[in-house]
């Protein structure tokens, strides 16, 4: 045991193409939606864009041996679809491929194991322009896609993961219009939800080997009502359904919850593709839990904060968000880390045998270089120690998670607020590309060795 944590327990961070790598018309690269999205007027927040990001493409080299020197033995990185496929569907860019050929077998060179996620969320344009997620034809693009990349790497990779967050995907990508394509098409947003997690079965069919082990990341997070008033828990209900239950449910039960359904008025849309449910809920390898933090929700008459957040899913109306007075990371995410405890044993409980990673967990705050060069972020350092302690109470408890994943490897594009929120457990210098791991960093990297 290693700080409590078994041998071959998996030690890694993560990334997302879109946010780190830049090169966005290099080597035959075609436009996704982020590109689109970060490019109009007041969609990001700093009016930046990921053209350039950290430069990974040309310099993941340097940053895999960073990951490696670390203590670190894996790395979850994206891939980006249109750089596989430009236009979303018939020609494949064989420079794409090489770039994640090489970049994969780094990864091996140096000790890390390389963990694929097959989408993170760049969707290449024509296909939105087509429609997007909100029809059926994107999911078996997606599927296409996935075969062509999984067929030709499948030798240097054997961790995949077919998608990340499909509840981002969805509602801020098509409820609220928070995250590209910005669209705000209220409750059609669960069509979106329903094609993510189809393309996401029609791929497991198409790329499942023996010799692989495979996946899907998603963002659960426990939801707690305000008081024990009918309305409160109603509204738990309500949200719990959004942000849980509708993935879980069908992935690991075969259905969807028939509340949530009715609540958006989608029962009947829903009920014509029961025939999709066997597809969805194929068996799974593990399940990735990206966990940041809780939510506590009431009806309108309880205590608001704001109305953002979570509750902007169609179906959460009569919802809003409560402070509970928890510390917050700049991202304004309240910090408990039992709530990794909860989601994690909730998933235990519908699946008692099915492996669990947390493929991300990390936390933004406004670092800043010291005159020696230094990043003295010890809030984010605490906000390890005490999620990892949780996961180490699940490990000797018999819980079968295996692996934990940092969010991120390195400062990033983050979506929609741009430049302005760091991630990372590398500082990284945007005008200069210039890579310094901070104090947190260096702690997990004592951590690991020690």
């Amino acid at each position: 045991m290693t700080n409590g944590f078994p041998p071959g327990f998996t030690w890694g961070a993560a990334t997302a193409s879109y946010q780190v790598e830049g090169a966005v018309s290099t080597d035959g690269r075609g436009p996704s939606i982020w590109d689109t999205f970060a490019h109009t007027p007041g969609r990001i927040s700093d009016g930046t864009t990921g053209d350039v990001a950290d430069d990974h493409y040309h310099r993941f080299s340097e940053d895999i041996r960073l990951l490696a020197d670390l203590g670190l033995t894996a790395y979850r990185f994206s891939i980006a679809w249109p750089r596989i496929v430009p236009a979303g569907s018939g020609v494949t860019n064989p420079a794409g491929l090489a770039f994640y050929r090489r970049l994969a077998e780094t990864c091996l060179d140096n000790g890390v194991t390389p963990y694929a996620t097959l989408y993170h969320w760049d969707l290449p344009q024509p296909l939105e322009d087509a429609g997007g997620w909100l029809v059926r034809d994107t999911a078996e693009h997606y599927r296409d896609y996935a075969a062509v990349t999984h067929a030709a790497l499948s030798d240097v990779i054997k961790h995949w993961m077919t998608l990340n967050e499909p509840w981002c995907s969805a509602f801020l990508g098509y409820g609220s219009g928070e995250h590209a394509p910005g669209r705000t098409e209220g409750t059609d947003a669960l069509k979106a939800v329903h094609h993510l997690l189809l393309g996401h079965g029609l791929t497991l069919d198409a790329i499942r080997s023996d010799e692989g082990s495979y996946g899907i990341a998603l963002n659960p997070a426990p939801i707690h009502a305000a008081s024990e008033s009918a309305a409160d828990r109603d509204a738990a209900r309500r949200i719990d359904g959004l942000r849980n239950r509708l993935f879980l449910e069908p992935l690991l039960a075969g259905k969807y919850p028939a509340d949530v359904l009715e609540d958006t008025g989608t029962t009947d849309w829903f009920g014509q593709f029961e025939a999709d449910l066997p597809v969805i809920g194929a068996p799974l390898d593990f399940i990735g839990v990206n966990y940041y933090c809780p939510t506590t929700v009431a009806a309108p008459d309880g205590p608001v904060s704001s109305p953002g957040g979570p509750t902007t899913q169609p179906g959460s109306e009569n919802v809003v968000a409560v402070d509970t007075g928890l510390p917050r990371t700049q991202m304004g995410w309240p910090i408990q880390a039992r709530g990794l405890r909860d989601i994690l044993v909730t998933i235990n409980k519908l699946a008692p045998d099915l492996p669990l990673y947390v493929t991300e967990n990390g936390a933004a705050y406004p670092d800043e270089l010291t005159a020696a060069g230094t990043v003295e972020d010890d809030e984010r350092q605490a906000y390890f120690e005490q999620h990892l302690a949780v996961c180490r109470e699940l490990v000797s408890e018999g819980l079968p998670l295996k692996g934990y994943f940092a969010w991120s490897l390195m400062d990033n594009f983050e979506w929609a607020y741009g430049f302005s929120r760091r991630f990372g457990i590398v500082y990284v210098d945007y005008e200069t590309q210039a890579r310094i791991v901070k104090k947190s960093g260096r702690w997990l990297q004592q951590f690991l060795t020690s």
